[in-house]
């Protein structure tokens, strides 16, 4: 839209507006097409060389299938050409067009090749100031194929273009994305140092507990599996504290034997011939009783 033909009618005014919305998504839609197909060229070409270069070094058959013994590389049918080589590509391919169109605009319009290279850019990435504007003298030497040869270069100029800053998009994504794992990473390896500081004198069910593994990518605190837990503050189950507290359990149960019996607890030989074993606990002290009334008896 450089405003050298607007709309004066509010008829026009209202279909302009109707009009731009299929026309500006129609136009979208065929820029990223080309973009589809420009990737798609690229990526034919690159493994038709990769496949010559496969051929020189004896890696790949002449009819073009892959052996059973090759292990260089599986199979080329996922072959896709990195974005930094479709981004070069595209601005050796604008850069071209827009040299070429201002070879053509300095003679014609009588601009400088500055101006006529500025003209290309502020036409390509459809921004459109106005303050150069092609096709605007009265007359022109061959006018109708000076018109079709501007027609064409915008074309063009605006496909590169409009392909090049969807690429240079995916690029700064990748790059943030980069950033802010770094970033993340970073932040999380401290906020992970100090939990793991907070919770060092924390009392835990289990007097052993077995070493702890940090991984740099992951900045977790793994732990095995007999301890059956992490440090995470959540609550421990009645199995995972009896398996981490058995020597524990035992003494405690013996002692309570012994203070329930009032003396501390032995194992006779009657007692072994009876076949009551000795136990621990509440198990224990019913073994006992029923010891004591077999040898009454």
């Amino acid at each position: 839209g450089f405003g050298m033909t607007t709309p004066a009618t509010v008829a026009g005014k209202i279909f302009l507006i109707f009009y731009g919305l299929i026309g500006c998504a129609g136009t979208i839609l065929f820029f990223n097409l080309f973009l589809e197909r420009l990737i798609t060229v690229i990526a034919y070409v690159m493994k038709s060389c990769h496949e010559r270069q496969l051929r020189r070094k004896g890696g790949l058959p002449h009819n073009g299938r892959w052996g059973s013994g090759t292990s260089e590389v599986d199979s080329l049918a996922g072959w896709k050409p990195s974005v930094y080589y479709v981004m070069l590509i595209l601005c050796v391919a604008s850069l071209i067009i827009s040299c070429c169109a201002s070879a053509m605009y300095t003679p014609i319009e009588g601009w400088s090749y500055f101006d006529s290279l500025y003209f290309c850019f502020v036409a390509f990435s459809t921004i459109g100031f106005g303050d150069l504007v092609s096709s605007q003298n009265i007359k022109y030497e061959s006018q109708g194929l000076y018109r079709f040869g501007n027609f064409v270069f915008i074309l063009m100029g605006v496909c590169c273009i409009y392909s090049l800053f969807n690429v240079i998009s995916i690029i700064i994504k990748q790059s943030i994305n980069w950033i802010l794992k770094k970033l993340d990473c970073r932040c999380c390896h401290r906020c992970q140092r100090k939990l793991f500081r907070s919770r060092r004198n924390v009392v835990m069910p289990g007097n052993v507990r077995s070493r702890r593994n940090i991984s740099i990518e992951t900045d977790f605190v793994n732990e095995s599996d007999t301890d059956g837990r992490r440090l995470s503050g959540e609550m421990i189950s009645m199995k995972d504290f009896l398996a981490s507290n058995k020597v524990s359990l035992a003494i405690m149960q013996k002692q309570l034997s012994e203070t329930a019996n009032g003396y501390p607890r032995q194992m006779s030989s009657n007692l072994k011939q009876n076949g009551f074993s000795g136990g621990v606990g509440a198990l224990a002290i019913m073994n006992n009783r029923l010891a004591e009334t077999s040898v009454d008896r």
